[in-house]
């Protein structure tokens, strides 16, 4: 039997329209306050990072941008003060369950077990867990890490994944953490690690900003298949969710979306004008066509 994802349950359960209804949960507090408050990444380029001029800027940053557009319309908010508050992957869930933010911009993968803590809007990136090492090494597949040291960063599903790897195939990797995705790349620029597993986007945006592209690959073996990355917000909070996914669904099937996302992956970005080039993959598109929360890699397989 097919899972319901949480978008399909929720959409058969609100009969009755938000607009009709009290408020209630966040949209009350910012309905309140008057202000949203955004968890945002000081480093996760091109997701959401502080540029040169200070600026949180970035692909899950504009999204939510497009969010805050459609609550302060559902509000009837003349205007609405937008804050920031800076969130690690180790503290985002805490900062969102405990009312510290609102919506969570960022690189965050939506899976079945996060989704026991908190809820997620419809999928806007898919990626896949990957290592990088210098080319040197010639380290490409996943057993190729065997005896090696390797690293990744405390509270992601990346280094579960490394983990888990390394008890079923019994690879006998040493296991470092690091507390950001700039620190554990470090450690393999300065050889205190031989590869860092991480989502192969971040890990193309790490080589594309070193100080020399050429030294680095990415392995072709993978830790999973493509992952979704999702928006985060509180769990239980049906209204609000309604507002957030109504509005990402209208983003993700409008054209906007493909010129948001050229200008993250296929333009120079700031601050140094690196450009990614990397094209939208064909399953992102698909599932740009039926926005969905569903955190099973396998449906956005093939």
């Amino acid at each position: 039997m097919r899972r319901l994802t949480i978008a399909a349950v929720l959409a058969t359960a609100l009969i009755v329209p938000l607009h009709a209804q009290e408020l209630s949960g966040t949209l009350k507090k910012i309905k309140d306050s008057g202000a949203i408050t955004l968890g945002i990444r000081d480093s996760a380029v091109p997701f959401s990072y502080i540029d040169d001029k200070q600026k949180i800027v970035g692909y899950a940053v504009d999204i939510c941008m497009k969010i805050v557009d459609e609550i302060k319309t559902e509000l009837k908010l003349d205007k609405l003060e937008v804050n920031e508050t800076i969130v690690t992957s180790s503290t985002r869930i805490p900062l969102m369950a405990n009312g510290t933010v609102d919506l969570e911009c960022g690189s965050t993968t939506n899976n079945a077990d996060r989704q026991k803590q908190v809820w997620f809007t419809n999928t806007h990136f898919l990626t896949a867990s990957r290592f990088v090492s210098k080319k040197a090494l010639k380290l490409d597949q996943v057993d190729d890490l065997k005896g090696k040291a390797v690293v990744s960063v405390a509270g992601t599903t990346n280094i579960n994944q490394l983990t888990k790897a390394n008890v079923a195939r019994s690879l006998g990797i040493t296991i470092m953490s690091a507390k950001d995705v700039p620190e554990a790349f470090l450690m393999v620029e300065t050889d205190r690690a031989q590869a860092f597993v991480m989502d192969d986007i971040q890990l193309a945006a790490m080589i594309a900003s070193s100080k020399d592209p050429s030294l680095y690959a990415i392995s072709n073996g993978a830790f999973s298949d493509p992952e979704p990355y999702g928006i985060m917000l509180r769990k239980d909070d049906t209204p609000f969710k309604t507002v957030v996914d109504r509005a990402t669904a209208k983003l993700y099937q409008s054209p906007e979306i493909e010129k948001i996302y050229n200008k993250w992956f296929n333009e120079p970005v700031p601050p140094r004008g690196l450009n990614f080039h990397v094209p939208m993959p064909a399953a992102l598109k698909k599932s740009f066509e039926h926005p969905s929360d569903n955190p099973d890699p396998a449906s956005y397989a093939g």
